[in-house]
């Protein structure tokens, strides 16, 4: 039995990219923590990591926004419902 490659799109690929960095930005944390370096560049690093993340959420949640909220496959909701979903997305993901 052969296994199976999954086949992951390009802008998949881009998101779990943008993780692995995320990730070599926490170990950079720790090794920074573990030198004893200055608090001010330990700052900047973690500084990174909020914008990564930020980033990272902001893509996801527009991919979230245009195939489920704007799937013409999907019973259309009404403008208000729409715009009430939205901004509960907003207020719950990007606080």
């Amino acid at each position: 039995m052969q296994d199976k490659i999954p086949v992951i799109s390009k802008e998949k690929q881009k998101l779990l990219y943008r993780i692995k960095r995320i990730r070599g930005q926490f170990a950079a944390v720790e090794r920074a923590l573990t030198a004893g370096d200055e608090c001010a560049d330990i700052l900047m690093l973690l500084a990174a990591i909020r914008g990564g993340v930020n980033g990272l959420m902001a893509e996801i949640l527009e991919d979230h926004i245009r195939l489920h909220m704007m799937n013409p496959e999907q019973q259309m909701d009404s403008p208000e419902e729409l715009g009430e979903d939205l901004i509960g997305l907003v207020r719950a993901y990007l606080k």
